[in-house]
């Protein structure tokens, strides 16, 4: 066995009220990838944040390279050579990709002006970014890429680094299917090239593709390993959540009304030449497939009002929705649970009770002032029925994980009867855990009457949850599966504009 390039003994880390780590142990060999797993709040973060340099333990030893070393800030676990890619996007939209690569290290010439030396700088970068099949200049700003794309740019930022270890923490939650294929053979490349990585993933099945081994991670602390042949999703769900998740995707078996929500003709500001038709019955849910770019979300944001279409019609159980911002929409019962919820689904700064009661406050106002027991009594009904993790309707979003944070963007429409809710991502960086709360969620949803469309990059989500399947290429549909139909292949088929326009079954 390769020698152990870090040992983490013992580590404990605690914050006002909450024990985060409680004697937690893990080590890498040189050349390994380590996959680190556990629900939202396990401690995964916490502990690779202490790595970084970002916080510091309470008690516990760090070896690296066979030594004992004390990591007091980022930069002191740069110089190590450890590389972090952070779950949220840590790059700068105001400078060009290669700015974000080299930042803080750029090469510069003309001796003591150390101007910034733009040709070597674009060259490296691009050598980076090309490694990880990216095919874009270096000079090209970082506000023009996709999210999928940013993800891409801060990869190579940490390639660049010559890293030792790399920890990834959700690298692929925003990259397609070809993207994540791209990435993972990246760490495979690494690995023989005898880098190691901490692989933290909530989609397992990435977890088990490229792990040598896989460390668990419950309530602070450690839940068991699992060896390279022991790897495989239920053995890795049950150490994560203490039991066997039963019945994981859960499909529909009630009464569906067909044709209750209908968008026909619908041309996005995205793709104002294509044209997007399909319909959702009450009672179901539609799943929303293509590859990054394809044009779901701005579709999700032509129909809730949040970029209004150039053209196309919405109907609602027959009748025409007129709908030229989101309050239309939210009048009209459609609302949307979007892909960025820390950006644009909450406010991170209010309380769980100010969120949940937002969209509807005018519900608990006389006379312009806010009653405030009402407004609680109504946040804390949904919490409870959500089964909302929080110690207070009190506490703020930006305190929650990120499993919690999206029941609290449920809670605030579920207090309005929806009669559409679009699901844009819906478990985009959410454990495995709060991954089937939210399946189950929906479908509870689905059978009380809610037509349901749900847009994923995850085909295991789409394929377990969807009744049926649309699917879209460069803003249009090329085809609407049946159940029955709906298979990795016939999605890819339709997802790279084959068979456009048809309906399968």
């Amino acid at each position: 066995m390769a020698p152990a390039l870090l040992e983490l003994q013992q580590i404990s880390k605690r914050f006002p009220g909450v024990v985060a780590l409680d004697d937690v142990s893990l080590s890498v060999a040189c050349g390994e990838v380590v996959g680190l797993i556990g629900e939202n709040g396990a401690g995964k973060s916490t502990l690779m944040n202490v790595l970084g340099g970002v916080l510091q333990a309470d008690a516990g030893t760090i070896r690296f390279g066979g030594r004992p070393v004390a990591i007091g800030s980022v930069a002191e676990a740069i110089a190590l050579g450890i590389g972090f890619i952070h779950q949220e996007l840590n790059v700068l939209d105001n400078l060009d990709a290669a700015g974000n690569v080299f930042l803080g290290r750029e090469p510069v010439w003309c001796g003591p002006l150390r101007l910034i030396n733009r040709r070597a700088i674009f060259s490296r970068a691009e050598t980076y970014l090309a490694r990880l099949g990216l095919d874009i200049a270096g000079s090209t700003p970082l506000g023009d890429l996709s999210l999928a794309h940013q993800q891409m740019v801060e990869i190579a930022k940490a390639l660049s680094q010559d890293a030792k270890l790399i920890i990834m923490d959700e690298p692929t939650s925003s990259l397609t299917l070809s993207e994540t294929d791209r990435l993972l053979a990246t760490v495979r490349d690494l690995r023989s090239q005898g880098v190691s990585v901490i692989f933290i993933s909530h989609r397992l099945a990435e977890v088990a593709q490229c792990a040598d081994r896989v460390v668990v991670l419950r309530d602070g602390r450690n839940a068991g390993n699992l060896s390279r042949d022991e790897i495989n999703h239920q053995a890795m769900v049950r150490l994560m959540v203490g039991r066997d998740l039963q019945d994981w995707y859960v499909h529909g078996a009630g009464r569906v009304q067909p044709g209750y929500f209908q968008v026909r003709g619908l041309r996005t500001r995205a793709h104002p030449r294509s044209e997007v038709s399909f319909d959702v019955g009450r009672g179901e849910v539609l799943g929303l497939a293509g590859l990054v770019g394809a044009g779901r979300s701005e579709v999700a944001q032509a129909i809730f009002g949040v970029d209004p279409p150039v053209a196309g019609e919405v109907l609602l159980d027959g009748r025409p929705v007129r709908i030229r911002h989101a309050r239309d929409a939210i009048n009209a019962g459609i609302y949307l649970v979007p892909e960025d919820r820390r950006k644009t689904g909450l406010i991170t700064e209010m309380t769980v009770r100010e969120n949940v009661t937002l969209p509807g406050l005018w519900r608990y106002t006389v006379a312009g002032w806010i009653r405030r027991a009402k407004e609680t009594a109504a946040a804390a009904a949904q919490c409870e029925a959500l089964r909302v993790k929080t110690p207070s309707t009190e506490t703020q979003v930006l305190n929650l994980s990120g499993g919690t944070q999206q029941k609290v963007v449920l809670a605030k429409w579920l207090a309005l009867a929806p009669k559409v809710l679009i699901f844009d991502e819906p478990t985009r960086g959410i454990d495995v855990g709060a991954k089937a709360e939210i399946y189950r969620l929906m479908r509870d949803l689905a059978a009380a009457g809610v037509a349901i469309v749900m847009i994923s990059s995850d085909m295991e989500e789409v394929l377990g949850v969807s009744d049926r399947v649309a699917v879209m290429h460069e803003g249009s549909v090329t085809g609407i599966l049946e159940r029955a139909a709906c298979t990795e292949e016939a999605i890819m088929h339709l997802a790279v504009g084959a068979g456009e326009g048809r309906a399968v079954r």
